[in-house]
């Protein structure tokens, strides 16, 4: 939703604000303080992996115990029961279910397979942005809160088209929500690269874009089969391709539809107030 001014916004007597940016910027810790404030939080990611890929990620689960012979006659037998436990601040079962193209000895699948789960996160994301309409009439009506944020994931850009202007996602979220975006810098995206290679996890890609890094990462390290390739190697340089991707496009969301402030001033946010005025600014900085 856009404003004529930050005193209309005020004014809105509940308030519904969709946050996003890179990873990083603060996001969740935003909206998980707001929490204490009777805010009502919807993250994006959690949505995904509890009610659209859950099957998918348990399913998988239970191959990998089908290949131990102890587990797979308990699992045969009912005798054991396994789920997936991914909370707000632990999204692990869905990033690993994910996996990482390349080498299966070094951990990777292959890059059909993976191709294909990024496809059903991408439907899954979809999905779960088109319910934040009915998520903020549930948080009002069941749950009795008043405001809501919605927390998305850093891949919103991937999922949406950004020339179609009335791409269902973005009208979606325009059209029930503030739009607000986290401003990374620079040095926080060099800080994402460095914090990656220590610790690579799968992450989710355009499909164009992805088949165009694999090709390049393989062409500049002289490898033509696809099993040859280190999988956390093709991660880490992704990744850091992934991340100069993202930033204009997270501009463009912002100046069509949004508003933008940087992630320095999130630390000041102590109370859904200091939200409040936050975005107050935002608007009227916007207005000119």
């Amino acid at each position: 939703m856009r404003f004529s001014s930050s005193k209309e916004f005020r004014d809105w007597p509940a308030k519904a604000v969709t946050v996003f940016g890179m990873s990083g910027v603060g996001k969740t810790t935003l909206g998980t303080a707001l929490r204490n404030f009777e805010w009502f939080l919807y993250s994006v990611d959690y949505r995904i992996g509890t009610r659209y890929m859950d099957e998918h990620i348990v399913d998988n689960f239970k191959r990998e115990a089908m290949k131990v012979p102890f587990l797979r006659d308990l699992l045969r037998s009912d005798s054991i029961y396994i789920s997936s436990n991914i909370t707000f601040e632990n999204l692990s079962p869905l990033s690993t279910y994910l996996g990482k193209p390349g080498n299966p000895d070094k951990g990777g699948i292959a890059f059909a397979e993976y191709r294909r789960r990024l496809e059903q996160h991408r439907m899954a994301e979809i999905a779960s942005l088109l319910d934040v309409e009915k998520f903020i009439d549930k948080a009002r009506e069941i749950y009795d809160y008043q405001h809501f944020i919605c927390d998305c994931g850093g891949s919103l850009c991937e999922v949406v088209n950004l020339t179609d202007r009335t791409d269902p996602v973005l009208q979606t979220l325009a059209n029930n929500t503030a739009i607000l975006y986290i401003r990374g810098t620079e040095a926080l995206a060099d800080e994402l690269v460095d914090r990656f290679k220590k610790s690579p996890k799968p992450m989710y890609y355009q499909p164009q874009f992805l088949d165009a890094k694999w090709a390049e990462y393989k062409q500049l390290n002289g490898i033509s089969n696809d099993d040859d390739v280190d999988p956390d190697g093709f991660a880490v340089w992704g990744f850091e391709q992934l991340v100069h991707h993202r930033i204009p496009l997270y501009e463009k969301i912002a100046k069509r539809h949004g508003y933008t402030v940087e992630m320095s001033e999130i630390p000041g946010v102590r109370d859904a107030q200091d939200f409040i005025d936050l975005i107050s600014k935002a608007i009227d900085t916007a207005a000119g």
